[in-house]
């Protein structure tokens, strides 16, 4: 938690005239759970002030919320500690407020006392007759600057009733430096497919004289790689996006971080740099991405209706490229009749307060409906995970199986299964609409989602059976299941898909075997159930063979690494692919993975195999090919490899039996 700074005088005319840093008198984001420490509550309604975990006011959880019940009539504060201004005589106020009206009208402000709280002068006031979500960046300078002890107050004046909740977020008080820039984000995405890739970044001028020029560096895993100046100005409080000249080469296999410095501003050296850093993951390449809609709406709630009706002539214009999950919400007045708790939970997850609301791809897009550019923009935008489900039903009882497959190392991802009903009219309201659409009935992965943890090129599968009838469904045969990947600390969504509708479950492929000798050749086995039409065989994610009906693939080595086969059903309907690396040297032998078996894996000392056959030799390779070990064991069908002097990560062993040669990936922790 950040928490109000105490400053000597002394310190402070000299961090003023050395101009390098911005000095913050108060700087409170309410990130922890309880009040802030020295915080008070002041006036009327004490009791309506507590931290919610929402993000209503546009920061990151929590912010401060002022709730309207209990009811009160007057002027409630949540007051700051005291500060020491001798000497200043202005400053600069930032402050997001989210306030959600219901009638009437509501003054929020903030004001200061130097007398503890026996007279309050305005900084800064507004009054609200309807909600909206605004940021206050003001210059302030109340006949209280220059005081000792002073306090600052953000507050509301009025009745209570005409509120639902004020929210209140990222509240500064700080003096402006004389030249000062902030690299406020590496704009580079979390998790990106491996090869070249430009590093952006943003940067803000934070001191009043505006910036002509900056030099910057980019330093990747502790090694200079990028060394820049970069010329535009940019005037105070304004940011700019920025793009090294050079992108950088990622490979898959480890984490990269980045770390942006700014050293040089205005060709004058900067005393303290100005630095950010962030942990970006590499994938082996991407995939076609669907994009998700996530819909807070009403039947009770009038600019719902026409929100929903251009979310209708986007998505009739737009079949094919969407997934679609809508939540009906308790309010306003009595809200939808169709409110589950799990639309509860998802509001907190959201931070949603208010409908409409419209979140596109874990990301909020506005209260109005979504475009077509931004659709399309993200449908063009390749995916680096895959879904892929099927559902049927047996009376009111739906059977759903689904694939969540992602193409790099994922820990501690959510995956969502919901079950809509296309079109319902029972939940009518009091808005003039007659049905609905995309209207979530279940949450078949629990409100919360899956916990998943997948290995790059291979899957997690989840199943489920429930009982519709204990929801409000209306039609069973007019269902829908929204399947998706969310990252849970970023609410980025990886990639979405509907699953296939009252059909058995596209099972991928098994035993999927890479050999490249003086040429790639690929087997694999057919699915554990159903019967595929073809295989879809891709290098390096790009289309080489489709709808083969063999079960072996071969061709030239060129330059490919990675090779994926997807199993194709009728109807064009599609399993999750399952990916291998291709490792130079591997043979081709009549062996199967049925023959041979490794444990444990992951592994931390020794890697055990054992074999139908005499094991001869054993190679182990890290990603890229290179020789790790070798052992020679003596001709016996069960041995092991010291692995112990490995790093952690994915590697491939390969054995060489009697019978033949194979090779299994493992992973070193």
């Amino acid at each position: 938690m950040k928490k109000s700074l105490f400053l000597v005088l002394g310190l402070l005319f000299s961090m003023i005239a050395l101009g390098q840093n911005t000095i913050n008198l108060i700087d409170e984001d309410f990130s922890d759970s309880g009040i802030p420490d020295g915080w008070t509550k002041a006036g009327v309604g004490t009791n309506n002030w507590y931290v919610s975990p929402s993000f209503g006011a546009g920061g990151k959880p929590n912010e401060m919320q002022l709730s309207w019940s209990p009811w009160f009539n007057g002027t409630a504060r949540f007051v700051s500690p005291a500060i020491d201004l001798t000497g200043v005589s202005s400053a600069m106020l930032s402050l997001d407020v989210y306030v959600v009206m219901f009638s009437g009208t509501a003054k929020i402000g903030v004001a200061t006392t130097s007398d503890n709280g026996t007279t309050w002068n305005d900084v800064w006031s507004e009054e609200y007759t309807a909600t909206e979500q605004v940021s206050i960046l003001k210059n302030i300078s109340s006949p209280d600057m220059g005081k000792q002890n002073i306090k600052f107050c953000f507050y509301f004046e009025g009745n209570s009733s005409a509120i639902q909740s004020i929210y209140f977020d990222n509240f500064k008080v700080y003096i402006v430096e004389s030249i000062g820039i902030e690299a406020t984000s590496i704009d580079v995405p979390e998790y990106i497919a491996q090869g070249e890739c430009p590093i952006d970044f943003t940067v803000k001028n934070i001191g009043e004289t505006a910036i002509k020029s900056f030099e910057a560096r980019c330093i990747i895993n502790d090694e200079e790689v990028l060394s820049e100046t970069f010329y535009s100005e940019i005037n105070y409080l304004d940011s700019k996006q920025f793009t090294f000249e050079d992108p950088y080469e990622f490979a898959f296999g480890e984490d990269y971080d980045i770390e942006i410095e700014i050293f040089r501003v205005n060709d004058d050296d900067l005393s303290t740099s100005s630095s950010l850093t962030k942990t970006i993951g590499v994938a082996m390449y991407g995939t076609q991405r669907t994009p998700m809609i996530e819909h807070f709406s009403s039947s009770t709630c009038d600019p719902c209706v026409a929100v929903n009706n251009s979310m209708a002539e986007l998505t009739d214009n737009n079949k094919g490229k969407y997934t679609y999950t809508k939540y009906t919400v308790n309010g306003p007045g009595k809200g939808d009749p169709y409110y589950t708790e799990e639309v509860g939970t998802k509001m907190s997850y959201y931070g949603v307060n208010s409908v409409p609301q419209v979140y596109f791809d874990g990301m909020f897009i506005d209260k109005t409906a979504l475009n077509d550019e931004t659709l399309n923009s993200s449908y063009n935008t390749p995916a680096l995970a895959n879904v892929r489900g099927a559902f049927n039903v047996t009376g009111n009882t739906i059977n759903v199986t689904a694939d969540f497959m992602t193409y790099f190392n994922a820990e501690n991802l959510k995956a969502y299964i919901s079950v809509n009903e296309k079109t319902t009219t029972g939940n009518t309201g009091t808005n003039g609409e007659t049905e609905f659409h995309h209207v979530m009935m279940k949450m078949l992965s629990g409100d919360q989602g899956t916990d998943v943890s997948i290995n790059a090129g291979e899957y997690k599968r989840l199943e489920f059976t429930y009982d519709m009838s204990n929801t409000f469904m209306e039609d069973i045969n007019d269902l829908e299941v929204a399947l998706w990947l969310q990252n849970d600390e970023t609410l980025e969504i990886f990639n979405s898909h509907y699953a296939y509708e009252y059909t058995s479950h596209c099972y991928p492929v098994k035993n999927l075997n890479v050999f490249a000798d003086n040429k790639l050749t690929v087997k694999w086995e057919k699915p554990e159930a159903g019967n595929p039409v073809g295989y879809n065989v891709y290098l390096n994610g790009k289309l080489a063979a489709e709808k083969i009906s063999s079960l072996e693939y071969s061709s030239e080595l060129k330059n490919n690494k990675y090779v994926e086969v997807v199993a194709v059903y009728e109807n064009d309907m599609t399993s999750v692919g399952l990916v291998k690396e291709i490792v130079a040297g591997d043979k081709v032998e009549d062996i199967t993975e049925n023959n041979i078996s490794i444990y444990p894996n992951p592994a931390n000392d020794r890697l055990y195999i054992e074999a139908e056959s005499e094991i001869v030799g054993i190679t182990v390779y890290d990603i890229y090919g290179r020789h790790q070990v070798t052992e020679t064991p003596s001709h016996q069908d069960m041995t092991s490899v010291n692995v112990s002097g490995l790093n952690a990560g994915i590697y491939f062993v390969k054995i060489n039996t009697n019978q033949g040669e194979i090779v299994k990936r493992f992973i070193k922790r």
